[in-house]
């Protein structure tokens, strides 16, 4: 064993996966003692907010802080925001509409934006217009929304009776000295599309993907291992059996499948555990057939014979005799099938069938929610290369482990 071990932490490949998996796993359990919080709540400072600084403006426990109002604050924020290219383009929009643009100067903010509210219809499709150009101005639409509100920040504290009451409110135009507050957020992702902090749930997405790759590299390692062991030491009509239920699960693609359970499931249904299952569940036809073929080459071995010429029982012959010679190879298994469980989520949430989403974070749903609310076409790349990233390294590392041992226990892969 010692040996066995030491050939292990020697091959260059296990070494490099199993340290980029443990920096991972690292990462997961002391960020969020830096870190705390709940990763799935609002922090306010914006949807899509980029990486970086952003001062907190309130604080529910603590006196508010003084501001200092500019007069012309929304006017000249919402100028600088508007770009060229969205003036042109609701120009565009008029004359579609065949308003009178003749004396409109697209450089007067509040004449261009008073007829852009009083002729623009998201739910009025021009006739000829194609879609991606009609989703572009219902965009640029719901932006100038954004820029135009007034949204007020309520500060509150607790009063003598200990109630909590409004002290206070902050306006969108409203300015903060930095360096008067206490609290000022590092956001090194920025924010997603529900202006949560990315990094912090990312974090807590990689957990809860690792957690669920484990649950279903478990399930379908033992379920194609069981029946793996059985139907290559019996044969017979329980060998005939078994390979027929594989041969079915085999015909039948996996993922559509996968996919057809999980919708009978229903939304309310599919926490991360039920989804694991699930894809465990559907995933151990090839772990079967492999465990088989190496457990038919194994069981006329001397020493097996030998066992049952003892009279040892089923159990014990296969638990003694057989599954020890067999047990790297599982390993190597479970490993892919860790990798193939945290793919797998992925792609059903990309299809809107992971786990729902008012517990918990994944990958799959952060490239869920990325991709939904249009991130990859207004540049929001912090909601998703970090995402792609993540689920890159972790099954980048765990089929690295894979190939590192398959060289130490495969003799015809060593140099």
């Amino acid at each position: 064993m010692k040996n066995t071990l030491r050939q292990v932490f020697h091959s260059p490949k296990f070494v490099t996966g199993f340290s980029i998996f443990m920096v991972i796993l690292v990462i997961l359990f002391v960020y969020p003692l830096i870190n705390p919080g709940d990763p799935l709540q609002m922090i306010g400072v914006g949807t899509f907010a980029k990486p970086g600084l952003y001062v907190s403006m309130y604080d529910a426990t603590k006196t508010p802080y003084e501001t200092l109002r500019l007069p012309e604050a929304a006017d000249k924020r919402i100028a600088a925001a508007l770009k060229d290219e969205d003036r042109v383009a609701m120009v565009e929009w008029f004359t579609i509409k065949e308003v009178d643009v003749s004396t409109l100067d697209i450089t007067d903010t509040d004449a261009l934006l008073d007829l852009w509210v009083e002729h623009f219809d998201d739910s009025a499709k021009p006739q000829g217009m194609t879609k991606a150009r009609f989703n572009y101005f219902k965009r640029l639409n719901r932006s100038i929304a954004d820029l135009r509100s007034g949204d007020t920040i309520i500060i509150a504290d607790n009063n003598e009776e200990g109630v909590l009451e409004q002290t206070g409110k902050i306006t969108t135009t409203d300015y903060v000295n930095v360096g008067q507050v206490a609290n000022v957020k590092l956001l090194p992702l920025g924010t997603d599309n529900f202006g949560r902090d990315v990094l912090k749930q990312l974090v807590s997405a990689t957990g809860t993907s690792i957690k669920i790759g484990l649950i279903a590299g478990t399930v379908a390692t033992l379920i194609g291992l069981t029946l793996g062991l059985l139907s290559g030491y019996l044969g017979g009509f329980v060998d005939d059996f078994i390979m027929f239920v594989t041969n079915v699960f085999t015909v039948i693609p996996g993922f559509v499948l996968l996919i057809l359970i999980s919708y009978s499931i229903g939304q309310e249904q599919r926490g991360a555990t039920v989804v694991a299952a699930v894809i465990g569940l559907t995933s151990w036809t090839w772990t079967c057939r492999s465990v088989r073929s190496q457990v038919i080459s194994l069981r006329n071995r001397d020493h097996v014979n030998l066992s049952k010429l003892s009279g040892h029982s089923l159990f014990r012959i296969v638990l003694t005799d057989i599954l020890p010679y067999i047990a790297s190879y599982v390993v190597m298994a479970f490993i892919l099938q860790v990798s193939s469980g945290i793919l797998s989520e992925a792609q059903l949430s990309l299809l809107g069938l992971g786990p729902r989403t008012t517990e918990t974070a994944t990958l799959g749903l952060m490239m869920n929610w990325a991709m939904l609310y249009s991130a990859h076409t207004n540049g929001s790349w912090w909601a998703y290369f970090p995402v792609i990233l993540t689920i890159t390294l972790i099954s980048f590392s765990l089929n690295l482990m894979n190939t590192g041992l398959d060289q130490v226990f495969n003799p015809t892969l060593r140099d």
